[in-house]
């Protein structure tokens, strides 16, 4: 039985102590997870300026500040991710934009080292991040979110089918993020968050 509570408690990370980790990582040759590989590592320093350039962009639209803070008032916000992951670079800072205005704490943590946490949290069978996890006060998850908008999970399949070059399949997704500039991210967001609220109330 999982208890989310201590993960995020004991393994949670919030967003600056995240990039720093990452920061440090990189300085010494390495990445998250087990893969320092030098492809991983041009990953992970494409995503620290896909981040960097979020963090100073992105804008939360109103509905996104409401849905958040409409959210019930114990609840907590867990994300799974790795710093190699592009679409996490995507997402999270999003994440990080919308809990600042509204005060709600959120935690990342690193899935290759809470396994036993994304297993339960699958997608279409796979290990795909970020996922965000909505937790409430005694440590039960309310709903789950990821690891990207549905609209680009469904292209992301059909990109695969057509050409097998991971390289390539890669400058699609982030040319769909760069051109969608987050507000389908947000979107959905809001409607998961509006979901997770009526539920709780119901």
């Amino acid at each position: 039985m999982l208890n989310y509570s201590n993960i995020f408690v004991s393994e949670g990370m919030t967003y600056p102590e995240y990039r720093l980790l990452i920061d440090q990582l990189l300085a010494n040759g390495q990445t998250t997870g087990p893969d320092h590989s030098e492809g991983m590592l041009e990953y992970t320093k494409l995503n620290v300026q896909r981040m960097n350039r979020l963090d100073k962009t992105v804008t939360i639209t109103d509905a996104l500040a409401a849905a958040i803070t409409a959210l019930p008032s114990d609840v907590r916000l867990l994300v799974i991710s790795e710093g190699w992951c592009g679409d996490a670079a995507q997402i999270v800072p999003v994440l990080n934009q919308a809990v600042r205005s509204a005060q709600l704490p959120m935690k990342l943590v690193l899935r290759d080292k809470n396994l036993e946490l994304i297993d339960a949290h699958l997608t279409n069978g796979g290990r795909a991040i970020p996922v965000l996890l909505v937790i409430d006060a005694d440590g039960r998850p309310l709903g789950k979110w990821g690891p990207r908008p549905a609209v680009l999970q469904q292209l992301l399949s059909e990109w695969k089918q057509e050409n097998p070059d991971f390289t390539v399949v890669a400058e699609q997704l982030h040319g769909w993020y760069a051109k969608d500039r987050t507000l389908t991210t947000q979107q959905e967001l809001t409607a998961f968050f509006d979901r997770i609220t009526a539920e709780f109330n119901a």
